[in-house]
């Protein structure tokens, strides 16, 4: 998720989110321990903490402790941490690990907690460690191209630090407004220019990571090419966490000039006419900057909330981006209208109002805050190949009948990055059940056509049984032989980002 301005404030977590999941593997637990134990025990690790750390760094009061205790996913399960530690360097999170490292007890990493598949929840005797304070950008190198900047760093704020000296950070997050650069890094991001531009991976040269022990290492490099060793790097990107913490990040950057948005809006009377457009899209051969899509399910939800006046009638829409200078984009963008209209679309038009334009980049980027106020939202992060998406977004609307749910759609479509969203009613159990049901299927049928079960959001605690199923039990004892030798103890958040038993 992403966005600016007023709108930021109505993106926080809400305090209710549940602590129980039916998809959580059975070993992770969902109980805290007493309260007056839990209490004793947390006022414990606060006074030894003490030792290593200022008291303003730690907190253990219970406002805290249920704040700080899970991310954005609903559903996915989380226990009360003994301690939240606000570190505020390097120097701080390898004293936190080596703490816990000696005392037997857990780290959770966490950025600024907008993860939507449960990978910074807390677990049984954890210590969440939050980065959210480490906010400087430590360097610009205007010459090479990169910046090194701090993991509590907001996305958005990067970019228009950067920018300040012809620069660009080209991954967008949706939830580039809310989002930490570390955190990006752990799960690998993507967002909406990453069809063309890449994902969280391809913009990481190098970064400063505390180890399991609390060692300090740099790994990466500041030059343009290197091949030195195993990419350390690569492998710390994604790990959600359970390999190593990422403290600090040195990211490429581009040249801000030589861009020409243009952008193409095709509404379409069915989910499956925009899928065929989609992949119509890349069978052309064309690399928009952006191709998102939006159902009437989110389009109505945005504008009750933000009354943008969008189209209430359109079933859905494509959002397509071009940034090719000169004849050569306009070229495109006439391909890419000439595709949407071929498909099926009702109505295709060149977009030449840039404030048309971003008010419905922002209605895109909306959609899942939108939505959250309908009820809690089960979040699938799935990816299909890019002609497998008519296909699967017909299953989805399938689905969405066979098990009486409602599945609104929001899509980085140019990727074949779907993300339908199951909304039950608070309270609803039997809606909670058929939720679970579908998502289920939906994760089905997206390894059926080839697809992978998260394309960005992470595997977290959410996707733990499609992730066996994707991998495959002599891929999974890769990731554990990996695990155990970089976290002998399990330290870690532990229980995260891939299934620890098969």
């Amino acid at each position: 998720m992403e966005d600016t301005g007023g709108v930021v404030s109505s993106l926080t977590k809400r305090p209710d989110m549940t602590s129980a999941s039916t998809n959580a593997p059975a070993a992770l637990p969902t109980e805290a321990p007493a309260a007056s134990s839990a209490a004793a025990q947390s006022q414990d690790i606060q006074r030894a903490l003490a030792a290593v750390l200022p008291t303003r760094n730690v907190l253990v009061d219970a406002a805290a402790l249920q704040r700080y205790s899970h991310d954005d996913a609903e559903w996915a399960p989380f226990v009360q941490p003994l301690a939240v530690v606000l570190a505020r360097s390097t120097t701080d999170v390898a004293a936190v690990v080596r703490f816990a490292a000696e005392r037997g007890l857990a780290v959770v990493p966490r950025g600024s907690g907008t993860g939507l598949s449960g990978g910074a929840n807390s677990v049984a005797n954890c210590i969440v460690l939050s980065l959210e304070l480490m906010t400087e950008v430590l360097e610009v190198n205007v010459d090479e191209r990169f910046a090194v900047v701090q993991a509590g760093v907001i996305n958005d704020d990067l970019r228009a630090h950067v920018a300040g000296f012809g620069l660009w950070y080209p991954p967008d997050p949706a939830s580039s407004a809310i989002s930490t650069i570390g955190g990006n890094a752990a799960t690998n991001a993507g967002g909406i220019c990453c069809v063309k531009y890449g994902v969280t991976r391809d913009y990481v040269l190098g970064m400063t990571v505390v180890l399991a022990d609390g060692d300090i290492v740099t790994l990466g490099r500041r030059t343009a090419k290197g091949v030195t060793g195993y990419d350390l790097t690569g492998l710390m990107v994604g790990s959600e966490g359970t390999l190593g913490i990422i403290t600090d990040v040195t990211v490429k950057l581009l040249p801000l000039a030589g861009r020409e948005p243009r952008a193409v809006v095709g509404y379409f009377s069915s989910l499956h006419d925009a899928g065929v457009a989609v992949a119509g899209v890349s069978r052309a051969g064309i690399i928009p900057s952006a191709l998102e899509l939006l159902d009437q399910t989110c389009i109505r939800a945005v504008d009750e909330w933000q009354q943008f006046g969008l189209p209430q009638t359109v079933n859905t829409l494509l959002l397509a981006k071009i940034d090719d200078p000169g004849a050569a984009g306009d070229i495109l963008a006439d391909a890419v209208a000439r595709i949407f209209t071929e498909a099926g679309g009702t109505s295709v038009e060149r977009a030449s109002d840039q404030a048309e334009v971003d008010r419905l980049f922002l209605a895109r980027r909306l959609a899942y805050p939108a939505l959250e106020r309908l009820g809690p939202v089960l979040t699938e992060d799935i990816c299909v190949p890019r002609s497998a998406v008519p296909e699967m977004l017909t299953r989805i609307q399938d689905t969405a009948a066979r098990y009486n749910v409602t599945i609104a759609n929001i899509a980085h479509a140019g990727d074949g990055n779907l993300h339908p969203l199951i909304i039950a009613p608070e309270g609803d159990d039997a809606a909670r059940a058929r939720a679970k049901d579908a998502f289920d299927q939906i994760v089905s049928d997206c390894l059926s056509l080839g697809g992978t079960v998260t394309g960005e959001h992470g595997v977290g605690l959410l996707k733990l049984p499609g992730a066996a199923q994707e991998l495959g039990s002599r891929v999974v004892d890769m990731h554990r032989s990996v695990k155990a030798a970089l976290d002998p103890a399990g330290t870690l958040n532990p229980g995260k980002a891939f299934p620890a038993s098969h």
